[in-house]
């Protein structure tokens, strides 16, 4: 934690020392939440940097800001076979992170009572580094990163977020308010929250603080006021905010954690029918200048979610897109390890049997819209590759088996016309995050 405010620095440690964050139950377990471990899980940005599929048994895992360990347990359960490490500057999370992982039976694991400028103190270096939550609290984000980045391993990957300033706007405002009210003069308790609750039950319900800052959750949740009302040091940040403080720390964006939902066309009703200023000018726009124009006109999401690394790390890769038919050819095909379930495994046998469409963003919600497959190209692919991997030359020997004649014409299916059919659902599947494809040199 940054020590350029030390009161600042200590209001912030009571603050999680009496109340570790986040508040889960010990024997509260995210390994059946699929799109939580999703973006704990190194094989979505590994993929997503260098379009190759990374196993996990073996890396070094930190979790920097581990509060009270639920996410560290969720890096373990998104990350089978890797060593965790957890630090946190509030010594009551370490220990109860400790507790969380030991009650889980997770061995390969070990907590430290440590400020995020310490890191280097600890000798190591890690494959990937989680540090959710923190850095808004840091009076400079970028003192933070560079911390990481010492500590980081030449093609690790760091996801990092920020609060946005647009989104959370109107909790600031409530922070003002009750900073003037002496409620955060000290380390808010119950007798400031229920403060908090006592101001804004008297405010008139069309007040803009209260309409934009208060709903039930509040009024049952202590620690929902604690982390908006009343949180000490909380700050927001821009877009511009984001690349600047990863310039100064000398780090590489590599992609928003939750990309799906920062498309900037998805925001207009067509974007083939734009006016003309916006259609010459938006496709000549920078990655930053793009994810910026979409905070401005739509600043839904809480964090600015992010991954990064170090500069000029990443593989050299081609888009699926422009995969020439003998790259397809040499291609292989990986399953997203979080959809190997059980649950998943009886869904599709289920489906399959019945030859209804698999909804397969039921299984891992991690898409705005549904997604369905059909029953068909459902057998052909999800069989074999929750068994292993895939070349896509075998895939399209498996199709010409299920469908091995057209039904309209009635002639033998060829090896192109099934490739067609695959390569459309699989570069569908591979956009969201589904399935991997490798390129075999």
């Amino acid at each position: 934690m940054d020590k350029k405010d030390p009161d600042l620095l200590e209001k912030v440690r009571q603050q999680f020392d009496s109340g570790p964050y986040p508040r889960q139950a010990l024997e509260k377990s995210p390994k059946d939440n699929v799109d939580f471990l999703y973006i704990h899980s190194l094989i979505t940005p590994y993929y997503l940097r260098n379009q190759r599929f990374i196993e996990t048994e073996g890396k070094v895992i930190l979790d920097a800001g581990c509060g009270s360990g639920y996410k560290a347990l969720a890096l373990a359960e998104a990350n089978p076979g890797a060593k965790i490490v957890g630090i946190d500057f509030s010594a009551e999370s370490v220990k109860l992170a400790q507790k969380r992982l030991q009650y889980h039976n997770i061995p390969n694991a070990e907590f430290y009572t440590l400020a995020i400028e310490e890191l280097p103190s600890l000798g190591m270096e890690f494959d990937y580094i989680n540090c959710d939550d923190v850095l808004y609290l840091l009076s400079d984000a970028a003192v933070g990163l560079k911390a990481m980045k010492s500590v980081l391993k030449p093609d690790g990957i760091i996801r990092a977020n920020l609060h946005s300033y647009l989104q959370r706007f109107h909790y600031y405002r409530a922070q003002k308010v009750f900073k003037m009210m002496g409620l955060t003069d000290e380390n808010p308790q119950e007798m400031e929250i229920e403060l908090v609750r006592d101001t804004m039950k008297a405010l008139k319900d069309n007040v803009w603080l209260k309409a934009q800052t208060w709903n039930a959750r509040f009024e049952e949740e202590d620690e929902a006021v604690l982390a908006n009302h009343l949180l000490q040091g909380d700050k927001g940040s821009t877009i511009p905010e984001m690349f600047s403080a990863l310039e100064a720390a000398g780090l590489e964006f590599i992609s928003m954690v939750n990309w799906r939902q920062w498309q900037l066309m998805d925001l207009f009703k067509d974007p083939e029918d734009l006016p003309l200023f916006l259609a010459v000018s938006l496709p000549e726009t920078s990655i930053e200048e793009r994810l910026h124009l979409c905070e401005l006109l739509y600043p839904t999401h809480r964090l600015l979610d992010f991954w990064c690394g170090h500069p000029n790390q990443a593989k050299p890769w081609e888009p699926v897109a422009e995969w020439t038919s003998s790259d397809w050819q040499k291609a292989k095909v990986h399953l997203h390890p979080l959809l190997k379930t059980a649950a998943v495994k009886e869904e599709l046998d289920l489906r399959i049997t019945q030859l209804h469409p698999f909804e397969i963003s039921k299984q891992l919600p991690i898409a705005k819209q549904q997604l369905s497959i059909d029953s068909t190209i459902t057998a052909c692919l999800f069989p074999p590759l929750l068994e292993s991997a895939q070349s896509v030359q075998s895939l399209v020997q498996r199709w010409q088996k299920l469908r091995p004649v057209d039904p309209l014409t009635l002639e033998r299916t060829t090896e192109d016309e099934a490739l067609a059919i695959l390569l459309q659902t699989l570069t569908g599947l591979e956009s969201f995050g589904y399935v991997l494809l490798e390129c075999q040199s």
